[in-house]
């Protein structure tokens, strides 16, 4: 890996980047798609690709338009930085210019040197098509400047490329092509070594974006599979990298509402396991514009997957100084609640949670948010930023719905969002679970919470 003063000059960088607090998606102000994590040099690096609205001359409409990649990081899966483009396809010489079919990359670390696999369509030559849709770029750092090679990778025809390193050293490329396969590389990660072979224990269906890592002495091939009616994720096993392989089961079910796709990487951070895949949040109404989203990860005894259900809440811990989403709950009453955006015609300024009362409901209103950071120093203004119409009272509590409370917003009827600011009642330091539970009022709606 690289030495400390490398770590040290990019995280000085950082100051002229965007951050992103991030619950589910984890990117907030771009379209982010077919995730690929990995853990270097004491962060995680996320290489998507990059959804983008069709161009005025673009044929396809309806389609996915792709046409760069970035790479985000972070160091506590919750703060995340864009580092910028790295890749282009009009700036890589074997790549048909304006094409727009940039499909999932994936990254990977060898002897002093990052080697990113992006698939493209390649330039004709004579009216052939060119030996390989599959490229290599390299850099001497996890964010770039990365340096495309002239040609694709020689025998790579298909999209969707893995680059898995074993424990001993041996580099693997796993790609979606003529059905899913997996051949070794050799030494200069730049090159097939050998002829690529098919995994035959994928079952019927559609496949594509293999992604390949090994736990506990295991291989596990894992990919979008169509099942019924849109791409699950499932998984094989294996003692080797080649396989054979013997199916298992689903990592995630296809997702309950429109968005066709799912794509996914398996990356480990400090003992735990972790999904990163995507999904339309930002974009309801038309599949091809994602967002990745990650959660935890557990295995069973036996080296199966435990199947990972999608969470707006996501991972890590949110410091209490910052603007708490609480649309992005990890529980919510079942009814009397809603989320909505806060503009329809704005999805990247998020969403909002909606409390209302009816005549019927005699139960307190509430939503719940976990793993909040109020850390050792004492905190004594709560702000919730709100809207209603007649006003009413919300409750912010620990713990529980009938926990500590530690502030009570009285809120005035106003037909405008407010930025609400009140002492806070009582301090608890450490980790808790937040409960905003409306006691009194007919509708308040609130975008998020912070405390001061």
């Amino acid at each position: 890996m690289k030495n400390r003063l490398t770590l040290t000059i990019a995280i000085a960088l950082f100051s002229s980047i965007v951050m992103a607090n991030a619950q589910n998606p984890i990117i907030r102000d771009q379209f982010t798609a077919d995730p690929s994590a990995h853990y270097f040099e004491g962060r995680v690096y996320v290489y998507p690709s990059h959804d983008i609205p069709a161009t005025v001359d673009y044929a396809r409409k309806d389609w996915f338009v792709m046409e760069d990649y970035h790479v985000f990081s972070s160091d506590n899966l919750v703060d995340w930085v864009d580092h910028g483009r790295i890749i282009t396809q009009n700036a890589v010489e074997w790549v048909q210019p304006n094409s727009f079919q940039m499909w999932a990359p994936d990254c990977n670390y060898k002897d002093g040197k990052y080697y990113f696999y992006f698939p493209a369509t390649g330039k004709r030559v004579n009216g052939q098509r060119p030996d390989g849709s599959i490229g290599v770029a390299v850099s001497d750092t996890p964010y770039g400047p990365f340096v495309p090679e002239e040609t694709a990778i020689k025998g790579t025809f298909g999209i969707d490329p893995c680059c898995f390193i074993d424990d001993d050293g041996q580099a693997y490329l796993v790609w979606a092509g003529g059905g899913l396969v997996i051949c070794k590389l050799k030494d200069n990660m730049k090159e097939l070594d050998g002829e690529p072979v098919r995994i035959d224990a994928i079952p019927r269906g559609q496949t594509e974006g293999p992604y390949l890592f090994k736990a506990n002495g295991k291989y596990y091939f894992s990919f979008p599979w169509v099942e019924a009616e849109r791409e699950c994720l499932a998984y094989c096993m294996a003692d080797n990298p080649m396989g054979p392989y013997e199916f298992k089961g689903k990592i995630m079910e296809q997702h309950a509402d429109v968005c066709w796709t799912n794509h996914h990487s398996v990356v480990e951070v400090d003992g735990q396991w972790y999904l990163f895949y995507h999904h339309n949040d930002y974009s309801p109404y038309f599949d091809k514009n994602r967002s990745v989203c990650v959660d935890s990860l557990f295995f069973n005894a036996d080296g199966t997957i435990q199947e990972v259900k999608p969470t707006k809440r996501g991972v890590g811990i949110t410091k209490a100084t910052s603007q708490i989403q609480i649309d992005r709950y990890s529980d919510i009453k079942d009814t009397c609640t809603d989320i909505q955006f806060v503009n329809a015609d704005r999805t990247f300024d998020g969403w909002k949670v909606i409390l209302y009362n009816t005549i019927q409901e005699r139960e307190p209103i509430w939503v719940r948010y976990n793993r909040v950071d109020f850390g050792k120093d004492k905190l004594n203004t709560a702000v919730m930023k709100v809207l209603s119409l007649a006003g009413g009272k919300v409750d912010i509590r620990l713990d529980a719905i009938d926990g500590p409370t530690i502030a009570t917003f009285d809120v005035a009827g106003n037909p405008g969002w407010v930025e609400n600011k009140i002492p806070m009642s009582d301090f608890k330091p450490g980790v808790h679970d937040l409960f905003a539970v409306m006691t009194s009022g007919s509708c308040i709606q609130i975008d998020w919470v912070s405390f001061k």
